[in-house]
Parts: C-alpha cells; sequence; structure tokens
C-alpha cells in the first residue's frame, strides 16, 4: 500500500526524484530562464514530448517563488505540485 508525503524540503524532494530517475523540468515555451522557471515539472525516464530539462537551482528557484510543495508516494512516482496553502 502506497503512503503520500508533502515536503518543501530541497534536499528531500531531489533524492526522490533522482531515485525514481527523473529530473526537473518545465513545459517548453514556458519561462524565460531569466526571472521565470515556467510551468515546473518532474520528467522521468525518456524525455516527455512537451518538456525539457532545467538545471535543479532554476526549478527550485520557480518552486519556492510560486510557494509550492511537492506531493507524492512513498513506493510510486504519482507526484504533484501543490500551493503550500493548500498543504497546510
Amino acid at each position: 500500500m502506497s503512503s503520500s508525503v508533502v515536503t518543501t524540503d530541497h534536499e528531500e524532494i531531489r533524492a526522490w526524484v533522482e531515485e525514481n530517475n527523473g529530473r526537473p523540468a518545465r513545459v517548453r515555451g514556458t519561462g524565460d530562464d531569466e526571472d521565470d522557471a515556467g510551468l515546473l515539472r518532474i520528467d522521468f525516464d525518456a524525455a516527455e514530448e512537451g518538456l525539457e530539462e532545467i538545471e535543479w537551482d532554476d526549478w527550485f528557484e520557480g518552486f519556492e517563488e510560486n510557494n509550492l510543495a511537492l506531493l507524492h508516494a512513498t513506493n510510486s512516482r504519482f507526484n504533484k505540485l501543490i500551493s503550500r496553502d493548500s498543504a497546510s
């Protein structure tokens, strides 16, 4: 049975993503690399069409600027970026 976790801890997020063969990404065509990371996602295995990989620093900058938290399952790849306000 899978349980879920909500976290804002950068190291915990990065560890979970990398343990599941994922990488930080954004929706292609969103963001400008300067001030806006765009629509954040986590991409797994082969790159999903429409997503582009970005650096962890840029991903976490957008994560913090948008006041997000990561909801993820403990034994599957299910994940969702949610508002920290809804995570309380």
